[in-house]
């Protein structure tokens, strides 16, 4: 069944700070400068448009709309359905915008989405009562669903996926765990192909691909049990849904035949090495299309050497990898399943095989101590990696990490809005012992310092900024932002 071409379906990132990435893992704004792409409105715009729908995406943090404008703009469109995403720091302003678009009469039906809300629904409607639904989970088969059922007449309750107001009423312990998934991946068009459509591609920014980029995901889910990570626990679910080969590799094409402006593409798929023989075979039809853009990917502090070593031969300029932590037993403690040696050792056969990695690090985990903190940014300093980002715990509800961190107490704000800095920076969250927020900034202050303030480091990315153009954009990009952070964070 499809939907006629007269429903029209609106999906927006609302305005809250410019550069706010809404819809990462840890949403803020960045000192990197970092600004994610909204992926998943994007996907979910892709899969009504596959339905016979007229779509419009708005991202108002990328485009520096304020809320007068994206709500003309909406209001213009006259849609149907419209979806608004939201996150847990900015769930306080996503709630007042979604009660404005209800008051002006703008959407007849409107639907909050994204983790918070699908961790929180009950919380959205106790402030917006005039809010239709919340999709809990990823967002393609409720909005199907949805779509259907609004077409027909027919009311919301009872959808796959979809809590409405009288559902969370009548039931507040209903299960919020999803039983099917979108299982369609290589559906046209393309996340890409929407992108070039509505937003502007330029302003979207991740220091770990050449700039232009653009970001897609090549699967979802994530099959490791890391506590924190809140895309897995919250949207996608512990398996991994992959896309075929062909059609990565077609969305590829796409992208450097249609984007010329784009330089790279970074694949987000939580962990695009869950599967090493799917990652040679990709890098070995890539390999045969010699296409002139580079890639990066979210790696796992486990490949091997022979994987990474295809990756460099496919053209992989970075590999984001979340290393967490120095010291073993806060690994066991969140569910990372990797030995310290283990990651020692990819971190030196990617450095020898010249593939970049990006580490991440994070402080005021369940146990930390200062001992600990020291055994990290040890590690940290030990590792041979490219560039590295030190950042406090930040857990969000729906995650086992952040129900931990409340059962124990170690949760300090009392408003969601306090997960930020009033400018939109990450604000450390929890405690650790007697490690308290400012303790744990601190050093994620210092840690920065110790290992970007490095003259073997300094010297590479000099060489590199002289003799590399990509690189150069690249860097003169991030260090807009990043360099002023270094110096105020002292």
């Amino acid at each position: 069944m499809t939907a006629s071409s007269s429903f029209r379906v609106a999906f927006v990132n609302g305005p809250f700070l410019v550069n706010y990435s809404r819809g990462q893992r840890s949403p803020a704004v960045t000192r990197s400068g970092t600004l994610y792409y909204p992926m998943w409105l994007a996907y979910a715009a892709a899969h009504a448009e596959r339905l016979g729908c007229e779509i419009m995406l708005l991202d108002a943090p990328a485009s520096n709309w304020d809320e007068k404008r994206t709500l003309d703009t909406l209001s213009r469109f006259m849609p149907d359905l419209t979806l608004v995403e939201t996150a847990t720091p900015s769930i306080e302003a996503d709630l007042a915008f979604i009660a404005k678009i209800k008051a002006q009469a703008i959407s007849p039906k409107v639907v909050a989405v994204g983790t918070h809300v699908s961790a929180l629904p009950e919380e959205a409607f106790n402030v917006v009562p005039a809010l239709d639904a919340v999709f809990i989970g990823e967002y393609e088969i409720p909005l199907e669903e949805s779509i259907l059922a609004l077409r027909a007449g027919r009311p919301l309750e009872g959808v796959e996926g979809v809590i409405t107001p009288a559902e969370a009423i009548a039931d507040k312990k209903r299960s919020r765990k999803r039983t099917r998934f979108f299982e369609d991946l290589d559906a046209r068009p393309y996340v890409s192909e929407i992108y070039k459509r509505f937003l502007p591609l330029e302003r979207y920014f991740n220091p770990n691909a050449h700039h232009p980029m653009v970001a897609f995901v090549t699967g979802r889910g994530c099959p490791f049990a890391c506590s924190f990570c809140v895309f897995p626990q919250t949207l996608m679910g512990r398996g991994y849904r992959k896309r075929s080969i062909h059609s990565i590799i077609d969305e590829m094409v796409y992208i450097s035949e249609n984007m010329p402006a784009v330089r790279g593409v970074f694949l987000e798929d939580d962990t695009f090495t869950a599967d090493p023989g799917r990652v040679r075979e990709f890098c070995e039809r890539l390999i045969e299309r010699r296409l002139r853009i580079t890639w990066s990917a979210n790696a796992r502090a486990e490949v091997d050497r022979e994987t990474l070593a295809s990756m460099k031969r496919a053209g992989v300029r970075a590999l984001c990898v979340g290393f967490e932590s120095g010291n073993q037993g806060l690994l066991d403690a969140i569910g990372k399943g990797l030995r310290l040696d283990r990651m020692e050792r990819f971190a030196c056969d990617a450095d020898e095989l010249g593939v970049k990695i990006h580490g991440c690090f994070m402080v005021g985990l369940p146990g930390e101590t200062r001992a600990t903190l020291w055994e990290t940014l040890q590690f940290a300093m030990r590792l041979p990696l490219d560039t590295a980002q030190f950042y406090p715990l930040m857990v969000y509800p729906g995650t086992r990490a952040y129900d931990q961190a409340m059962a124990e107490g170690r949760v300090v704000p009392k408003k969601w809005r306090d997960w930020l800095t009033p400018e939109g920076l990450h604000r450390c969250v929890v405690r650790a012992g007697d490690l308290g927020p400012s303790a744990l900034s601190a050093f994620c202050n210092l840690a920065r310092r110790r290992f970007y303030l490095r003259k073997s480091w300094l010297v590479r990315m000099i060489w590199r900024f002289l003799t590399d153009r990509d690189e150069r954009r690249r860097l003169l990009r991030s260090a807009e932002t990043f360099v002023h952070h270094l110096w105020s964070d002292r």
